[in-house]
């Protein structure tokens, strides 16, 4: 049997502590009843399960969703409206705006295009000549442009259409200049580019295939059977007509 001493000490004497010497006396009690027992928790009611949020269904996929939801966040049903979110158009306006087209080049020179009798005299050819009339004015906005008819099967688009006069060729001349002066070529027409002054008489001979020609501010170029061409500046009135 053990016994605890005054001191706290475990003793199997039971007059006397073995470790401090201390008397015990009657009133010691066994060391084993010094130790309380540990205590047992009463068992508590059973807890009971929180309950279960309130919720609705989806109408349109079954899915659950919580009472306060708008939207099913499965196939995205608008419980307000009663609705399914539109599908994406590609009408739908982009939120970034397209940028603005750069605006258009205003030409500081055209030709103008003539039917001119008098060259369609000594050109002897077999079709009718048109009317005479106002010229036709085609704004010059390239550093270099065809003289000729147009040929689609060829891919032979001129930017100074001659089609109505088929003693042009397709690809007739080339006109190219600095933006100051301006140069024409024959690209081995079959009639010959001619150049003059508009105070001369008709030119007789073409200018030479493949050699550029400066053109004086005066000059006419003749081709085909009729056309007269006139390079000049732009009035100020065609120039407001283009923008």
């Amino acid at each position: 049997m053990t016994v605890n001493c005054p001191s706290g000490h475990p003793s199997t004497s039971t007059d006397y502590c073995d470790v401090c010497g201390l008397p015990i006396g009657a009133a010691a009690t066994p060391a084993a009843a010094s130790v309380p027992a540990p205590a047992v928790a009463a068992p508590g009611p059973a807890a009971t399960p929180a309950p279960a949020p309130a919720g609705q269904t989806c109408p349109n996929c079954q899915e659950p969703a919580s009472t306060d939801a708008l939207f099913c966040e499965n196939c995205g049903y608008d419980f307000t409206t009663g609705t399914m979110p539109r599908a994406a158009s590609s009408l739908d306006i982009s939120s970034t705006p397209a940028p603005p087209a750069p605006p258009a080049a205003i030409a500081e020179w055209v030709a103008e295009r003539w039917v001119d009798p008098d060259w369609y005299a000594v050109q002897q050819s077999d079709d009718p000549c048109p009317s005479p009339g106002l010229p036709t004015v085609i704004p010059l906005t390239e550093k270099s442009l065809l003289i000729g008819r147009p040929s689609r099967s060829r891919n032979i688009h001129p930017e100074i259409d001659c089609g109505d006069d088929t003693g042009v060729s397709r690809r007739q001349a080339q006109l190219t200049t600095d933006g100051q002066r301006w140069w024409v070529e024959d690209l081995q027409s079959s009639n010959g580019t001619y150049v003059a002054s508009a105070a001369g008489p008709l030119p007789e001979d073409p200018i030479i295939p493949g050699q550029r020609q400066e053109l004086n501010p005066d000059d006419r170029i003749y081709v085909g059977a009729w056309t007269r061409l006139v390079v000049r500046k732009a009035t100020p009135e065609e120039q407001a007509g283009q923008a």
